[in-house]
């Protein structure tokens, strides 16, 4: 049955990054996630991960560049990936690289690639009647061509090079009014991408907070794909502002209840990440806070 994973890039933000490992470890977690390691290096994220007795479950590939300085310029410059970008193909296998070597030394069975816009080229001139927090990528996932099979193929290039050292490549469907443009959205084109590549160890990142945005109907989305065995890591929000999971408008109560009705079989491998930002934001003890406001359910 899943357990919880703090979101290091997001949780204890009045901290120093480093000093992170050592608070989650205080507030009961056993492991962590995070957007990128690359600014540290892996042997020092080893030692944080070890004295604090906590396990790595997740990390993103760059979103751009292939080294910790283009990596850090490449995510200001609002990069949020290159894997579908046919200009960027050569940097991504020189970033995937990168991860796999971080992934190797800090025991980290998933890496997460990030699919990249959609540039200006290729997205609709038709005005899209939706409102804005419903406007998807979805048209162009659909329509460009190049762009789809430039993710499939590196895709099925990382899925490969990961398999070597025993590592699932992760791939996520992002909501567009937090990341306008992001080139996939919901999880039947995450799922379909993944059928189209046929690699074990390639899978979805199922966030339930992205998925409440974009499409809604979390609980029948859960029921279809945690049984294909495709979903290789959750994510968790409050929502609409993204704060505690208690808070907002979706139930994670019952829901929390139905993943282990459906992941039983799964053994402790399937992590949901706390990826929310504390409603206390940087005061000092306010991730703490909020954690004992809905302890109840990390204490199951």
């Amino acid at each position: 049955m899943p357990q919880f994973a703090a979101n290091l890039s997001m949780l204890y933000p009045e901290l120093p990054f480093l000093d992170r490992f050592e608070a989650a470890a205080r507030d009961g977690f056993k492991a962590v996630e995070y957007l990128f390691p690359y600014e540290w290096s892996a042997h020092e994220l080893a030692t944080r991960l070890k004295d604090n007795g906590l396990q790595q479950v997740l990390f993103n590939a760059p979103p751009g560049g292939s080294d910790a300085p283009s990596i850090a310029q490449a995510w200001n410059n609002q990069m949020r990936g290159m894997a579908c970008l046919p200009e960027h193909r050569e940097t991504f296998k020189r970033a995937f690289d990168l991860a796999l070597s971080y992934a190797q030394t800090l025991n980290c069975p998933r890496v997460h690639v990030m699919a990249g816009l959609v540039p200006e080229a290729h997205r609709s001139q038709q005005p899209d009647p939706r409102p804005v927090r419903l406007r998807t990528s979805h048209r162009a996932f659909e329509t460009a061509t190049v762009l789809r099979e430039t993710y499939v193929s590196n895709l099925a290039w990382a899925a490969e090079q990961a398999a070597a050292v025993g590592v699932d490549v992760l791939i996520e469907p992002i909501n567009t009014r937090d990341i306008p443009h992001f080139f996939i959205n919901r999880q039947e084109d995450a799922h379909a991408v993944v059928r189209a590549v046929g690699a074990s160890n390639l899978k979805v990142q199922f966030d339930l907070y992205h998925c409440q945005i974009v499409e809604g109907d979390v609980t029948m989305a859960l029921r279809d794909y945690l049984p294909t065995g495709q979903v290789g890591h959750l994510q968790i929000a409050g929502i609409p502002d993204r704060h505690e999971p208690h808070e907002g408008e979706l139930a994670y109560a019952p829901l929390f209840d139905l993943i282990d009705e459906l992941t039983q079989a799964d053994g402790p491998d399937l992590w949901l990440g706390c990826e929310y930002r504390p409603r206390g934001g940087s005061q000092p003890g306010a991730t703490s806070a909020g954690l004992r406001a809905w302890a109840p359910w990390l204490k199951r």
